[in-house]
């Protein structure tokens, strides 16, 4: 068999930003040697991470990345640096010989990687329990929120960025892992375009920061430390939910619940709409039709989730309370952010089963976001209305459109087939999550197992039950725990990736 893909290329790129992965490395180093903390895990990830990115770059003196090669590399680039990020949470407790207090649930290969996965994936379930948020170092909980600032935008565009020489091949990266066509729009060049979205990312973040921080300042946010605050900021642009609390955002008082919402709203907005809004176009996202979509889906089940609550007669928590949590948590979940203002577990069954659909949904495309996104459901139903009325007039012709532009039937083809590519796979996993708790005697029932596979495989993070936003994953078998690890993966690469890398004709043909 000849091999036709250039898997070099894709490795030594791969290793160039691995290589990079030292800088933000050295940010909880810092940390660790400022709060007198063992530094070694640190250390550790940052020569391990330097080494064999110096070496994976070596494999190709002129790396070139064309369509097969982005696949690969983004891949390769995920997988990777999870397994990087993982090496400070298994040595925490190796590094003072196995008996240090912060060692706790993450000190293990399997929750390490599952760690470090969930918060690269920026799915944000954690096998931590409310113990481990109290013994770990300051520098460890700061490494998870960072891993996951990564995830959002960040690992894409300093690739990007790192490799804006191959244009063409960086736009392809770049919409690869977007799904958005128009990143080229924006600058000629499409490093230019990275560091623009870098700037944005950046500064949404910092605004994120100096607010949260500000409102501790104003006396409103007692718990809200800068530590807290910068720790939010990361996480809530990127949707991605960890939190250095054990009772996430609950933790925190209402007027800081409020203030997270709209940063999980903008982080899950299309960075490309975002910009034009710096720009002044204000006319570009009021054209959006998926944006409307977005915020329409947003606000229906805000409404269905208050009224369900508001109906409910074992909640006496008052009508400010009720509509804040409700919405809080309608907008973590669509978002796939992942916080949890309150034990929605607890929940009538009517509730928790309208949060269980809204993990289906999804943000916008290109943006921090995961599961299966606006843009996809929105053309799956213009597709079902226009069969409704081609049903009813045969001989019409009515092509689907987005806005002003018509979507190719191969595009609303593969559409179709991700939807329900993605609807099988989790069902697959639920089973198996299902059959292998019973094999290892642990007890997990139905919905427990349909909300985790939903969680995991859409990169939401809490569930329900066992699986909730106060509990952890920990009380999975190791074997359920190993393959969420790689159905995390595959679902915040969007499956495609993956399933192309394993058909022979991508290799020869």
């Amino acid at each position: 068999m000849t091999i036709r893909v250039d898997w070099r290329s894709s490795c030594s790129l791969t290793g160039t930003v691995l290589k990079w992965l030292a800088v933000p490395l050295a940010v909880p180093l810092v940390l660790a040697l400022y709060d007198s903390t063992d530094p070694t895990p640190f250390l550790a990830a940052i020569v391990v991470t330097a080494a064999v990115g110096l070496v994976l770059e070596q494999l190709h003196d002129d790396p070139e990345l064309g369509q097969r090669e982005s696949f690969l590399m983004v891949a390769l680039t995920w997988l990777a640096v999870a397994v990087v990020g993982a090496i400070p949470f298994f040595l925490v407790g190796l590094t003072s010989g196995g008996n240090s207090a912060f060692a706790g649930l993450i000190n293990g290969p399997i929750n390490a990687l599952f760690e470090s996965t969930s918060g690269l994936t920026t799915t944000g379930a954690t096998v931590m329990n409310g113990w481990d948020f109290d013994t770990q170092p300051r520098s460890i909980l700061l490494w998870r929120q960072l891993i996951q600032w990564l995830g959002g935008l960040g690992i894409l565009i300093v690739a990007i960025g790192l490799l804006s020489h191959l244009m063409v091949g960086g736009a392809q990266l770049m919409e690869t892992e977007t799904q958005t066509q128009n990143v080229r729009k924006l600058k000629p060049h499409i490093g230019d375009t990275a560091r623009l979205l870098w700037s944005l990312y950046v500064g949404i973040t910092v605004l994120a920061a100096v607010i949260f921080y500000v409102l501790h300042l104003l006396g409103v946010a007692p718990n809200m430390s800068l530590f807290n605050a910068v720790s939010h900021a990361l996480t809530s642009v990127a949707t991605a939910g960890f939190s250095p609390e054990a009772d996430s955002v609950a933790a925190f008082s209402p007027i800081v619940q409020w203030a997270i919402v709209p940063f999980m709203i903008v982080g899950s907005t299309n960075f490309v709409l975002l910009y034009y809004l710096t720009q002044g176009e204000f006319e570009r996202p009021l054209e959006s039709e998926e944006l409307r979509f977005y915020l329409g889906t947003l606000v229906f089940f805000s409404a269905v989730v208050v009224a369900i609550l508001v109906l409910d007669p074992d909640i006496e928590k008052g009508l400010e309370p009720t509509i804040r949590h409700g919405i809080f948590n309608v907008a973590s979940i669509v978002t796939t952010t992942g916080y949890a203002s309150t034990d929605f577990s607890l929940w009538t069954p009517g509730a928790q089963h309208t949060l269980f659909l809204c993990m289906f949904l999804g943000g916008m495309a290109g943006s921090t976001t995961c599961s299966i996104k606006s843009l996809r459901w929105l053309v799956v139903l213009k597709a079902f209305r226009r069969n409704l009325f081609i049903s009813v007039h045969p001989q019409a012709v009515r092509p689907i459109r987005l806005g002003n532009s018509v979507v190719d039937e191969d595009t609303v083809n593969d559409i179709f087939a991700y939807v329900m590519l993605a609807i099988v796979i989790f069902f697959g996993l639920t089973v198996f999550l299902v059959v292998d708790a019973a094999r290892a005697g642990t007890f997990v029932t139905e919905f427990e197992a349909l909300g985790a596979a939903a969680s995991i495989f859409l990169n939401i993070g809490p569930a329900f039950g066992m699986a909730g936003p106060m509990d952890n994953y920990a009380g999975f078998p190791a074997s359920s725990r190993a393959v969420m690890i790689v159905m995390m993966w595959v679902g915040r690469i969007e499956i495609i990736p993956v399933l192309v890398l394993l058909t022979p004709a991508f290799w020869r043909s």
